[in-house]
């Protein structure tokens, strides 16, 4: 670092994203990307009504806004936008915490949530998950701290129900629980409809996963209007023009077309029973998913073995030095055929193994 970096960010240790190669021509399942990109249709609604980018976007956002209101059963008021749901999950740390109302997350989770933490000097607490990698409700009652939990969770892909998430909102009824629904669309079951209901909600997607817009950088948060008005104040003191014209019009233009949404989506489920499937009768463990992404462990080769092996055969997946992950591969669910390429390889892998 250089000698004017201040010393009130000296500890930090940034988050480390998943590898993004220049190259085209590998096959890349490990930063948890649609295989499918936005629909003809999606794509030519957002050419048709794209604000004029010599013009600042449409700052309130209102017709997305209005859209996944509708779509979710609750008022425009309800719902904010952000430049992807990490800003979003920063605001939160920002608008929420601090040095006496605290932040609790799983020791396993989204990697972002420490680093958030920290650069925004929240003291933290990490809740160990139990020995079959799940997230219990119960750790969560009466912190005291707000909480922050991605459902289903990354990278384990397993997910809490709705039921027993209201559990932890009842029994924390003074302090904000923060749902992350990222990969909601694979299999979970969102919370927005409790944001009626409960005061203390904020549940925060985006649409890089299920709606194919990774590289337009799109989210929203929904919840009480008063959460909504106080995450709103730190947007219009930061960025108040945070999401941009053309990410706006392709927005609108995938909400509208919800069918080519839920179609990949059953595409992506139905991919990942079949690389479970044949993965499990090669002898790997794998996690039970509600994402779109895997988890799976081997007792024949190492993660680090099978991640480098992989890549030198042009395939990416993710593996973690974190301690309690170490020895567990994710993998990002893609096409049939990205699939198929992915068990080829491990097939000769594992038949190459002394």
């Amino acid at each position: 670092m250089s000698r004017f970096y201040s010393y009130k960010n000296a500890s930090l240790v940034p988050y480390t994203p998943g590898e993004q190669p220049k190259a085209l021509n590998v096959t890349k399942l490990n930063t948890n990307e649609n295989p499918f990109p936005p629909s003809e249709k999606a794509l030519a609604f957002a050419r048709e009504h794209i604000r004029p980018l010599n013009l600042y976007p449409e700052i309130q956002c209102i017709d997305v806004r209005r859209k996944l209101a509708e779509l979710h059963g609750v008022d425009a008021d309800n719902i904010v936008l952000g430049n992807g749901s990490d800003e979003l999950l920063n605001f939160a740390f920002m608008t929420f915490c601090d040095d006496k109302k605290q932040a609790a997350f799983p020791s396993i989770s989204y990697g972002f949530y420490p680093v958030y933490a920290d650069l925004n000097h929240v003291p933290y607490t990490e809740i160990p998950l139990r020995e079959d990698f799940s997230v219990a409700p119960e750790d969560y009652f009466d912190l005291g701290k707000n909480i922050f939990i991605a459902n289903p969770n990354a990278p384990t892909g397993l997910a809490l129900t709705r039921a027993q998430v209201e559990e932890i909102l009842k029994h924390n009824r003074d302090s904000v629980a923060v749902i992350d629904e990222a990969y909601v669309d694979f299999g979970g079951e969102t919370c927005i409809p409790l944001i009626k209901d409960y005061d203390n909600l904020l549940v925060i997607q985006t649409f890089s996963k299920s709606r194919s817009m990774a590289g337009a950088r799109l989210g929203f948060a929904a919840g009480d209007k008063a959460l909504i008005d106080d995450l709103n104040t730190i947007k219009y003191s930061t960025n108040p023009y945070n999401v941009n014209s053309m990410t706006l019009a392709l927005g609108l233009g995938v909400l509208l077309d919800e069918e080519t949404t839920k179609a990949n989506c059953r595409t992506v489920m139905d991919n990942r029973a079949y690389t479970t499937a044949a993965l499990e009768e090669l002898g790997f463990t794998v996690l039970p998913s509600c994402s779109n992404f895997i988890f799976t462990v081997s007792d024949r080769i190492t993660s680090l073995e099978l991640y480098t092996k992989l890549k030198e055969r042009g395939v990416l997946i993710r593996r973690f030095d974190k301690a309690g992950i170490e020895t567990w591969s994710r993998i990002t669910i893609g096409t049939r055929e990205q699939m198929d390429i992915l068990l080829k390889n491990i097939r000769e892998i594992l038949e190459e193994l002394p």
